[in-house]
């Protein structure tokens, strides 16, 4: 296809006469390398960066002056430039000279700045991504500029004629402050300076600048600058200002300034850097040179302290491994806030890791060393470690496999007190040590249902002293199987452990030596019932020290099922412990199940004749009482005697829900009765939706100490519950009092009453009588009555409770003895009521005085200030915390009320914050800015008026 000068239309009909479409890519994607293509020649050299059409009407191609133009329009026009968006109306694409012309307002967002940019006849050069363009609007979610003239490079954005603003977000018109500069450079993500700038507030020019630094980077990026005055240092100024460098560099001067100090002045810098050179992915430096702070006894100490930390992390592509070589470097040193005698000051610690993965092994290199003063005690951690890991691939072969590591290096660690050579060198030795681990296993059948087990593990560490430590096990088992019910296992093995490091971090606890032979054998002798024998023999161990031999039988046949173990010292000829469980019963024994007749089968050579069997019904078992179920354990051990026997009988009703149960504990040592209960559960539900109740109860006796406790409760669909509980001695108890002597306690114990809801709803209350009661007198002595009250709605949440002291046989007044709320409710988005109170009454017996307070801590009420239709712009608070008590009904130190009042107006840009606190007599005023703190502006109290900024307080 060949193009005049006078160049050529194509409409969307003649690019699309085959599939009659009425325009060119409303829902496909052309990218302008095909045009390229149409066009005899590559795609425009556009530096690998891939240009698509999303949208457009027509294509238009045109040589001009020998420049090759592609020029497309439509309504909305829509393209990618890699991630970023144009969206214009005409589009004017010079492939000659890599460029993209946005004709007429057109807008442009970066995706990697976040930023998007709106003006007239925006040109993009593709190759170095440079935007140019007339009266530009610049905006992210931060920052809005307005440029009569607009240069974007990477890393930077100038303006000429600029204003910008950080209030553009809040949607009100005029900005509540702004900047118009006559030139601008943006650093995106870092900051923005203006040349010869006025601040205007509410659009009105108030103030002139000749520069302005606006800092945009993260908030632990932002300048800092902090004035304190102490009694030893005197005034004290700390500064952090960030910088960058590139795009890929971000750091921090740090200053520091000491009016007493010697020398007065510090300076560090914290610096972080991504892939900054090749191979490496990040770079971190800290380092701060602070001067020293004085002694402890006021004298001053002369020098530096110094903390560095410098650490870089990377990959190296290797042609044969598997995947990059993973390096680490961290050089770290910490002077600062030690004290002068601390033996790790001018110490420093160099560590340095690297890993590589090849496809028969990896491999592993450490180093860890320490440069500075000696270390005085021991070191737990190794230092000086230089180490090399080489651990092939696990090797296989049928059922063989061998894992093998070997790790070598040298060490400077915690001598180990076990070792004489070791500790003659002080509280640490150096030295090296070659560690070899492997594992070997092997599985084989030598024979029909037999398996073989063979295993090795070991693991010997060798070290430049002449010391060796030795960690070895092996095993061999042989399983024989009898059909599929019995077994029989065979078992050998060695272990040895010895030797003695001179490190205390790999120290072997001691020397073991041991030849374990085992035997296991488990089967069914008869149906339903299961044995089990367990020997064991170490051939190093005296016969004392022997493992007891365990012997397990289990009987499984309805309506028996019993479980029992015994452990006995062949060696000894002493029964070491036994233990038993048994239980009688059969649900299932009062149902019939029939059984389908049988016909005759005639004698074969494989089995002998079955004659025939007529149909029958068949029970599971001969239990007669299916509803009934019988439990007993008990046991033995030779160390604490005789376990208690309990004997339990539960009576199952017509569903599993409602049951019967009780039970005795017979102390057989004693010999005594030690617990007699019984526990019921019931429902009724004749009709699921009117009468589904629900009862459960308990009680347990002690017969040793005449104690009685119990529960009962009635719950009523699932909601409502009625309950009681109790805990009663049956005799009074006697408390022996050193000044008194023995006398009888006033009550037998406690008994309460309750109604209220199942806990978990929306709406809880309950409602509690009881306390303390006496059986000999037959009352309660000081009884309360309790209540409680939680009500949870959306956006809403009240807690009540309250104790009130009613009358008893020691208690002649009813009152309140304590109450409190809690409650958080909001009104909508614009009001707000929270808080906390506490009431307590705490009563004298003796005088009869009572003493009352009440807490409130705290009680807010929030109340938002604005337009229907926005969002509140200011806030007007009210709190109270404080504490009121009155003797016998007289207020102690009575004092007014003391909120403390507030203040806060809320913009998108800015806000403010005014503070009275009325019982202090102190007043607030302060200022915060997007991404900063709140900044001091004035306070007011008793002993003065006090401007923070200027005037700076002592810590």
């Amino acid at each position: 296809m060949g193009l005049g000068k006078s160049g050529r239309t194509l409409s969307a009909r003649t690019w699309n006469a085959s599939g009659g479409l009425s325009t060119l890519t409303r829902s496909a994607v052309l990218t302008l390398g095909l045009l390229g293509v149409m066009l005899g020649g590559p795609l425009g050299n556009a530096e690998a960066r891939t240009v698509k059409i999303i949208t457009a009407d027509t294509l238009e191609l045109r040589q001009i002056d020998g420049q090759e133009l592609v020029i497309i329009s439509g309504g909305n026009v829509e393209m990618r430039v890699d991630d970023d968006v144009v969206r214009a109306r005409r589009v004017e694409y010079n492939r000659t000279r890599r460029t993209l012309t946005l004709v007429g307002a057109a807008s442009y967002r970066s995706a990697a700045d976040g930023q998007n940019l709106s003006g007239e006849n925006l040109v993009i050069e593709l190759g170095d991504q440079q935007i140019t363009g007339q009266d530009v609007l610049i905006s992210d979610a931060d920052l809005e500029i307005h440029g009569q003239e607009v240069e974007r490079i990477p890393g930077q954005l100038r303006a000429t004629g600029g204003y910008f603003t950080t209030c553009a977000k809040c949607g009100r018109t005029p900005n509540d402050y702004a900047f118009r500069a006559e030139r601008l450079i943006v650093y995106p993500g870092d900051r923005l300076v203006a040349y010869r700038a006025q601040v205007l507030l509410a659009g009105v020019p108030i103030l002139f600048l000749p520069v302005i630094v606006i800092p945009l980077n993260d908030p632990e990026r932002q300048p800092r600058l902090a004035i304190s005055q102490g009694s030893v240092d005197g005034y004290t100024v700390e500064a952090d200002l960030p910088f960058s460098i590139g795009d890929s560099t971000l750091g921090t001067t740090l200053l520091r300034y000491y009016q007493n100090r010697s020398p007065s002045v510090g300076v560090g810098v914290a610096l972080r850097s991504y892939a900054p050179l090749p191979f490496v992915d990040r770079v971190n430096l800290y380092t701060l040179a602070n001067p020293k702070p004085f002694n402890t006894d006021g004298t001053p100490n002369p020098g530096y302290d110094l903390d560095i930390t410098f650490g870089v992390t990377g990959r190296v592509p290797l042609s044969l491994a598997v995947r990059d070589l993973d390096y680490r470097l961290n050089v770290t040193r910490r002077d600062i806030g030690l004290d002068t005698a601390s033996t790790e000051r001018g110490v420093t610690t160099v560590d340095f890791g690297a890993s590589v993965e090849y496809p028969l092994f990896s491999s592993q290199f450490a180093y860890l060393n320490r440069f500075g003063p000696e270390p005085t005690g021991g070191i737990l951690q190794p230092y000086r470690k230089t180490e090399l890991t080489l651990d092939p691939r696990p090797y296989t072969n049928g059922t063989f496999s061998a894992d093998v590591r070997l790790r070598a290096g040298s060490y400077s660690a915690q001598s180990n007190v076990r070792s004489p050579s070791a500790t003659a060198q002080g509280p640490n030795i150096t030295t090296t040590r070659l560690e070899e681990q492997h594992a070997l296993a092997f599985t084989a059948q030598p024979w029909k249902s037999a398996d073989l087990m063979l295993s090795n593990t070991f693991t010997g560490r060798y070290y430049g002293t002449g010391a060796r430590t030795v960690d070895l096990n092996l095993s061999a088992t042989l399983t024989q199987r009898f059909n599929t019910t019995n077994t029989v296992t065979f078992g050998a093995g060695y272990v040895r452990q010895e030797g003695t490091s001179p490190f205390y971090f790999d120290a072997v606890p001691g020397r073991v030596l041991s030849a374990p032979l085992s035997l296991n054998l488990n089967t069914v002798p008869v149906k339903d019932v299961s044995f089990g024998v367990s020997l064991r023999r170490d051939l190093f161990l005296s016969p004392a020290a022997q493992l007891p031999a365990v012997f397990t039988v289990g009987v499984s046949r309805l309506p028996v099922n019993l479980s029992a173990q015994l452990s006995y010292q062949p060696f000894t000829r002493e029964l070491e412990s036994f233990s038993y469980s048994a239980t009688a019963g059969d649900s299932e024994s009062g149902k019939l199940t029939p059984v389908p007749a049988q016909p005759a089968r005639e004698a074969t050579e494989y089995s002998p004749a079955v004659p025939a069997r007529p149909a029958y019904l068949r029970r599971s078992s001969a239990w007669p009482t299916p509803d009934l179920t019988l439990t007993a354990s008990g046991g033995y051990t030779r160390q604490s005697g005789y376990s208690p026997f309990t004997v339990r009988a539960t009576v199952t009703g017509a569903t599993r829900a409602d049951s019967i149960s009780a039970y005795v504990t017979h102390n057989i040592e004693k010999p005594q009765i030690d617990e007699v209960g019984a526990t019921i559960n019931a429902s009724v539900g004749r009709d699921a939706v009117l009468n589904p109740f629900s009862f459960s109860a308990s009680e347990t006796l002690y017969p040793p100490t005449g104690r009685v406790s119990g529960n009962a409760s009635l719950t009523w669909r699932a909601r409502y519950r009625l309950s009681t509980t109790h805990n009663l001695l049956l005799s009074r108890a006697v408390q022996t009092d050193p000044n008194l002597g023995s006398t009888l306690a006033q009550d037998s114990g406690n008994v309460t009453f309750s109604v209220g809801t199942v806990g978990g709803s929306a709406t809880d209350w309950q409602l509690t009588y009881g306390g303390p009661y006496d059986l000999v007198r037959g009352g309660f002595t000081r009884p309360t009555v309790s209540g409680t009250l939680s009500v949870t709605r959306p956006a809403q949440r009240l807690a009540l409770t309250a104790t009130v002291n009613t009358p008893g046989l020691d208690q002649p007044r009813t009152e309140l003895v304590n109450a409190g709320l809690d409650a958080n409710i909001q009104f909508g988005s614009r009001a707000a009521v929270s808080g906390g109170v506490q009431y307590f009454r705490n009563r004298n017996f003796t005088t009869d005085v009572a003493t009352d307070y009440l807490t409130v801590d705290p009680l807010r009420v929030s109340l938002g200030i604005g337009r229907k239709d926005q969002p509140p712009g200011a806030y007007v608070t009210a709190s109270l915390r404080q504490t009121f008590v009155w003797l016998d009904g007289v207020p102690l130190d009575p004092k007014p009320l003391s909120p403390i009042l507030g203040l806060t107006i809320d913009r998108c840009c800015w806000a403010i914050q005014a503070e009275a606190d009325l019982g202090l007599r102190r007043y607030r005023l302060s200022v915060g800015l997007p991404g900063q703190n709140q900044y001091p502006l004035f306070e007011l109290d008793p002993d003065g008026a006090k401007i923070p900024l200027l005037t700076p307080g002592t810590p």
